[in-house]
């Protein structure tokens, strides 16, 4: 691609590699772009934050296509990943220790697949408190840090497909197809509470935005080479 491509505008397709903030993919992209074509400024963004805890598809927009960031935003996205069942943690997922931990020992793979039924159309959930939503001015996970209570309303969200596609031992093997601002880490501690036991997020894997597929997207360290060449690592 020439520098005129990137300016007038692409889409590419990054899969975000575990402990990664996607900042940080947006930037190494960034920086090798302006790197190669000498560029002073240069518009570049995502469609859709990943944890550094979860791996897998962003969508980024150079250039012009910037302006078509909300668009992309709003639309369905897919997960991949696991729940595991008897144990919860203040951010519902491994970012924070576990701080309870319950009996699982009434638990079926029958159970477990009705349970699924409650989180599928319209639902309502809470955000966990470990998130970067802000709230008079602050982000969350600050309140969190500082061991202060702060209440946070419930949002209206969409999940089409919850399916459970592996049960191993306490690990819930799961697909989720949900709308913009669905917070997978929510659903796996409402889905332990469901269950009358605990849960939290153990693996989590962006798959789909829209008609955008993880298959086909591209490690960033892996484009940086191909546009600069190996040196880019050095």
């Amino acid at each position: 691609m020439t520098e005129d491509d990137f300016l007038n505008g692409q889409v590419l397709l990054i899969d975000k590699p575990l402990g990664w903030s996607s900042f940080q993919a947006v930037n190494k992209l960034k920086w090798a772009i302006r790197k190669k074509f000498s560029l002073k400024k240069f518009k570049i963004g995502h469609a859709g934050t990943l944890d550094p805890l979860a791996t897998g598809l962003l969508v980024i927009c150079t250039g012009k296509f910037t302006k078509k960031i909300t668009e992309y935003q709003g639309q369905e996205k897919e997960y991949t990943g696991v729940f595991t069942l008897g144990a919860t943690t203040p951010s519902y997922d491994l970012e924070t220790e576990i701080n309870e931990t319950f009996s699982t020992d009434h638990i079926t793979p029958n159970l477990i697949q009705k349970t699924t039924a409650q989180f599928i159309g319209e639902i309502e959930q809470v955000p966990p408190v470990f998130s970067a939503l802000k709230k008079d001015g602050k982000r969350l996970y600050e309140f969190a840090r500082e061991g202060k209570a702060v209440d946070i309303p419930k949002r209206k969200v969409s999940v089409s497909a919850f399916e459970i596609t592996k049960v191993d031992n306490l690990n819930i093997h799961f697909r989720i197809a949900c709308s913009k601002g669905t917070y997978i880490r929510s659903i796996a501690n409402d889905f332990g509470e469901a269950l009358n036991s605990g849960a939290h997020l153990t693996s989590l894997r962006r798959t789909k935005i829209g008609d955008f597929n993880v298959d086909i997207a591209e490690d960033p360290l892996v484009f940086a080479d191909t546009l600069l060449g190996p040196q880019v690592n050095e």
